[in-house]
């Protein structure tokens, strides 16, 4: 849009400028004569309210507020082609000549820009560019730059600028193709901010800029340089001349933030501080950019010490010999001091009051770059004429397009540092310092940033008067949490948070992610509130515990009884007692409950998946044979003494049939085939208990319920059976003792595993393995010991009583009892 207003009234303008006299005054301040002619744009005055003109006119500059600083920069340039011209090694044989121009206005710069790029008086955009131009020097600023820069770009004139025009959109070359520039980027410059920001931990701040293309960009790049830190926008206003200063000290003081990062320029920076002193804002910390960092205005300004501290990004001055005896030079010619000499466009001066001395204090931070904007140019000229050692070639035709392809091949050395830019024409060397206000009213250098590897910021905090006595301020939105809390972040700020406590089994790393707490792995443990996890320590029943080497031993010492008792059983096979207690029956029993004593060994060591499956498998399959052996030991006792008299039949088909094997075959098939579909469905795995303890694993076997509930059940099944014909003989004969020892064995298994079942709800450490074994060596050894060990005592101990007479008279005795 700019660029189509600007033609719209080109032919307005062209009458106009064709009647202005061009050289009134040749030995002006604001034109010199040469072979080639270099373009400046200063804004030595000031406008200090925005302009409403109702057509398109000059305005007259001298109106406003003289800017020294800028009137400095501008004395630089006419020194800088001055010692050109006189250089025998730098374009000899060859003169510059210059048009400078006060651009005190953002918009209204039109004209003196028309006279600088029209052909004999014409202005013609779309014909030949001006032969002898050989490049523009400015503007001052970006909004400055936006305005006239296409102006340049159509014809690629080189337009090199050396301050304020430091908006990161001159690097996109598409647009902007022949513009380059000796000050470093506002993307520098933010990136400056945001590496202090990070250096002081200030994570919670406001940016306040000049609402223009220059502080938009300035906000824009430094949203986009917090994205991935810890740093949070909490305050942003553009500034111009209507902004209600009290109103924006308000909202700041309403948040909480103690940071004020002020990206504008000289004349909006004094603006805004003078009223925070008139405000009485106090304790903030100023952070200023490269525009009022090395105000001299503002630190003597009465009441700065009261709003805080000022810090700020500043590009480092550089002492240019020489100039100090031209500005004496130029004081003394006098042209400063005639306000009635007067060039095109209100080209006229009054300086009259400044002394040299005035000129050479002034700011002198972009003096350099304005000098090494003009040899740049003069470079770039001297290696497009081909010059040699004492003269250049006169018959190169030059164009300004000529001038921007040497341009960016620049590389020289001036002062000690050495000049060049990259792809985008933004330099690409030096550094910027970190500066500081101190109670003396001065600028203290404490630090520096340089651009370029090793990309470091170095900053002597020592240095700093900081207005907490000696403390380095904070600005947060919350404090931090305490170690082992996490962040629990608000909705519209991540600096703004509650602190949460991690559980158990979790922890916080806040180098890598404060907002969560990280779940342990299995292997690990932490308690609340930590910051790392602990290994867990693990935890089994290794062979060599006392424990489990009892219990071993016991198994080995029931395997011996039990073969005793079967080598005592052979001997006395004959005998009542062995007949009474089952006969070769007794064999069968002895032999499970032997084989069932193996589930204890493998119950110790570290668990695998053969050793869980082995736990169980030996003991409910041959444990289900010895019940299934005592049933129909019960079911036999019960016949003899009660069935047989009342269903003889049933007694002889059970005798013909051999029906006690058929039950023992029949119940161990059921069982087998329930453990292996069972175990085949989902077996015993290891499985590590991480639930009851934090700290330690114990290592045990998982089993499915579903898969051997079928089993249990049917064992539970022979059980109560067994039970069941074993109380009905609980009337025998007292002697005869067959159903009731079976009873109190039933008895003493339905206690031990009630007992077992009890401890493991009550305890899971790691020695309910221990007790699980315990409970299955008790099962067996209460067969064997109230079952077997008594027949074994009448046997040794009580011949009398193992003798056919004995038993005979027995029987009698209750068969007489029962038919009375």
């Amino acid at each position: 849009w700019l660029f189509v207003s600007i033609l719209a009234f080109l032919c307005l303008l062209g009458s106009v400028l064709n009647a202005v006299p061009q050289n009134t005054i040749p030995s002006s301040e604001f034109q010199l004569d040469g072979d080639y002619l270099l373009g400046g744009l200063f804004n030595i005055h000031h406008v200090s309210s925005p302009l409403h003109l109702d057509r398109p006119e000059a305005i007259d500059c001298t109106s406003h507020s003289l800017i020294l600083a800028s009137y400095k920069r501008f004395l630089v340039m006419r020194f800088a082609v001055e010692e050109i011209n006189n250089s025998t090694s730098l374009l000899p044989n060859v003169s510059i000549g210059y048009i400078l121009f006060d651009q005190c206005s953002d918009g209204h710069s039109f004209p003196s820009m028309f006279n600088l790029v029209s052909v004999d008086g014409l202005i013609d955009p779309w014909g030949e560019p001006p032969k002898n131009l050989i490049g523009v020097i400015g503007s001052y600023t970006s909004p400055k730059t936006v305005s006239v820069a296409p102006l340049l770009m159509m014809d690629l004139i080189p337009m090199v600028t050396f301050d304020g025009a430091s908006s990161s959109v001159f690097s996109e070359k598409k647009t902007y193709p022949s513009f380059l520039r000796t000050i470093h980027t506002n993307k520098d410059v933010i990136e400056i901010i945001v590496n202090m920001l990070k250096h002081f931990q200030w994570h919670w701040v406001a940016f306040l800029y000049d609402d223009n293309s220059y502080g938009d960009d300035g906000r824009e790049l430094f949203i986009r340089n917090i994205q991935d830190t810890d740093i949070c926008l909490a305050y942003t206003k553009g500034l111009d001349h209507q902004t209600d200063y009290p109103q924006i000290f308000r909202q700041i003081n309403i948040l909480r933030v103690h940071v004020i990062i002020v990206f504008a320029s000289d004349r909006t920076a004094e603006v805004l501080v003078g009223s925070a002193i008139q405000q009485n804002v106090t304790n903030k910390v100023w952070l200023a950019n490269d525009s009022w960092s090395v105000n001299r205005k503002l630190p003597k300004t009465k009441g700065i010490r009261n709003v805080g501290t000022v810090l700020g990004v500043a590009a480092p001055a550089k002492t240019i010999p020489g100039f100090n005896d031209f500005v004496h030079s130029a004081k003394a010619a006098g042209h400063c001091e005639n306000a009635e000499q007067e060039t095109f466009c209100n080209q006229v001066l009054n300086c009259t009051g400044l002394s040299a001395a005035d000129i050479i204090d002034a700011e002198p931070s972009f003096s350099f770059p304005v000098y090494a904007a003009v040899h740049v140019i003069a470079h770039a000229l001297h290696n497009t004429l081909q010059c040699g050692v004492d003269r250049c070639n006169d018959n190169i035709t030059m164009y300004p397009n000529m001038i921007l392809a040497e341009l960016k091949k620049t590389n020289f050395t001036l002062f000690n540092q050495s000049i060049h830019f990259d792809e985008n024409g933004d330099p690409n060397y030096g550094f910027y310092l970190i500066v500081f206000w101190n109670h003396n009213g001065d600028v203290q250098e404490i630090g520096y940033y340089e651009f370029y590897p090793p990309f470091h910021l170095v900053i002597n905090s020592t240095e700093i008067q900081w207005h907490t006595n000696g403390k380095v301020p904070t600005s947060v939105c919350s404090q931090e949490c305490p170690i082992g809390y996490k962040k629990k972040p608000e909705v519209v700020h991540r600096c703004c948070f509650y602190c949460e406590i991690c559980q158990n089994g979790t922890f916080v790393n806040v180098t890598e992610d404060p907002y969560t707490c990280v779940s342990c792995t299995d292997a690990e443990w932490s308690a609340e509130g930590s910051t790392s996890c602990n290994q867990r320590v693990v935890e089994f029943v290794p062979f060599t515990d006392t424990g489990a080497v009892v219990i071993m031993v016991a198994a080995l010492v029931l395997v011996g009884l039990n073969l005793a008792v079967s080598v005592l059983f052979a001997i006395n096979y004959n005998t009542p007692v062995v007949r009474s207690a089952g006969g070769p029956m007794c064999f069968l029993i002895l032999i499970c409950l032997s084989l069932g004593s193996l589930s204890v060994y493998f119950y110790f060591g570290q668990p695998t998946a053969a050793s869980c499956v082995l736990r169980f498998f030996p003991f409910l399959l041959f444990y289900t044979v010895c019940l299934a052996c005592f049933v129909v030991r019960s079911f036999q006792i019960v016949c003899i003494f009660k069935i047989a008299a009342k269903f003889p039949k049933l007694y002889s088909w059970w005798m013909k049939y051999h029906g006690q094997w058929l039950v023992i075959v029949v119940s161990f098939a059921i069982q087998a085939l329930l453990l292996i579909i069972g175990y085949s469905y989902d077996s015993p795995k290891p499985f590590n208990e991480t639930f009851w303890y934090r700290d330690k694993t114990v290592l045990g076997c998982d089993i499915n319920l579903k898969s051997t509930s079928t089993s249990v059940i049917f064992l539970l099944s022979l059980c109560f059976l067994c039970f069941i014909f074993s109380y009905m003989g609980k009337d025998l004969p007292k002697n005869y003792n067959e159903a009731k020892s079976i009873t109190f064995c039933l008895l003493l298994l339905i206690l031990t595993w009630i007992a077992f079942a009890t401890v493991y709800l009550l305890y899971n450490g790691t020695y309910i393995q221990t007790l699980n074994a315990l409970a299955i060596l008790s099962c067996l050894y209460s067969f064997l010991m109230w079952y077997f060990i008594p027949k074994c005592l009448i046997i040794i101990f009580k011949p009398q009583r193992n003798t056919q007479q004995y038993f005979q008279g027995l029987i009698q005795s209750y068969t007489k009892t029962i038919s009375q």
